[in-house]
């Protein structure tokens, strides 16, 4: 959310133009690696060839022509803009007096990701993109209710609003149970063993290959039993003045870590996966070296608004925010 005075509110979605030719390059080279199949005479490797060159026009051409959005809502009205790499500009005036109802739907894909859902006198639905700054998405919630004086707007339950005396990341942890650490161990076992069984179920001599896949067996079990519960992630609980990080040793039983202010030596916002939009997360880093890396958040703006948050509440000087 930006404000360009008081009251006016900003919502954006939609990469950049830049970001779009990233990752439509990308998409053409990976489908374009598929180019040698077309001159071979191998009726396969031509079909395969076809569609993977089919798919990755039509990635780019989703990526290219999907719509940039900007929301401004004012205290009279809703300004919204979309436009199209390549095209015109289109806006549409949304009058405070066509505004019946609001609500404030979730986003199954990120548990802290909230859109503005509009139902105007026409019966017509406008969903507005998502509200950047998470941690105060009540307030935010509660001011354009009042703007546009809509009634009994249910406030969102959201777990990383600032109004919350606990913010959380995370889903609170439960280590796996004993079967299905068993079963995912044999699986593990019996994967590595299928080509030593099936050479001598066709009477062949295993080879060197095959017998060494049976110790890997052994070794990959050993370690789901014994570590499968270290991937179980963290679980963090940010209140005023410390952070509680709590996680799983191998075993299952619990451990806790707590960071307070004066721990911290920087905070920053990093990308972990594919995309700035789903895949960003808070890392703090203390003076003793150790790293902390939040649980996936959303988009660069969410994980930016989170962790100022963790500023404020950690009282972290200006100079180590890195946000």
């Amino acid at each position: 959310m930006d404000a360009t005075t008081s009251t006016d509110i900003r919502l954006r979605e939609g990469s950049s133009i830049a970001q779009r030719l990233i990752m439509a390059g990308s998409a053409a080279a990976v489908a374009l690696c598929f180019t040698p199949g077309l001159f071979t005479h191998d009726a396969l490797e031509v079909t395969i060839s076809v569609a993977a060159l089919l798919l990755g026009a039509a990635f780019v051409c989703g990526i290219m022509l999907a719509p940039a959005v900007v929301w401004i809502i004012t205290p009279n009205e809703i300004l919204i803009g979309q436009q199209r790499p390549f095209g015109k500009l289109r806006t549409r005036v949304v009058p405070k007096d066509d505004i019946r109802e609001l609500q404030v739907p979730g986003s199954k894909r990120a548990k802290a990701r909230f859109q503005l859902a509009f139902t105007l006198a026409s019966g017509e639905r406008l969903t507005s993109p998502p509200i950047s700054d998470v941690t105060h998405v009540r307030d935010t919630v509660a001011q354009i209710a009042a703007q546009f004086g809509v009634p009994n707007v249910e406030a969102p339950s959201n777990p990383l609003d600032a109004s919350n005396p606990e913010m959380h990341l995370g889903e609170p942890l439960e280590p796996f149970s004993a079967r299905d650490i068993r079963i995912v161990a044999l699986i593990a076992v019996a994967l590595c063993a299928v080509p030593y069984a099936y050479k001598l179920w066709r009477g062949l001599p295993p080879g060197p290959i095959d017998i060494m896949l049976l110790p890997v067996g052994a070794i990959a079990a050993f370690a789901v039993h014994r570590y499968a519960n270290l991937v179980t992630g963290a679980f963090w609980i940010i209140r005023q003045r410390d952070i509680r990080v709590e996680r799983l040793w191998g075993d299952g039983t619990p451990r806790a870590d707590h960071i307070e202010g004066g721990d911290v030596k920087a905070i920053t916002v990093e990308r972990r996966g594919r995309s700035e939009d789903e895949h960003c997360i808070v890392v703090i880093r203390l003076h003793s070296g150790r790293r902390f890396r939040s649980p996936r958040i959303g988009s660069r703006l969410e994980a930016r608004a989170v962790g100022a948050e963790i500023v404020r509440r950690l009282g972290i000087a200006a100079e180590n925010n890195r946000i």
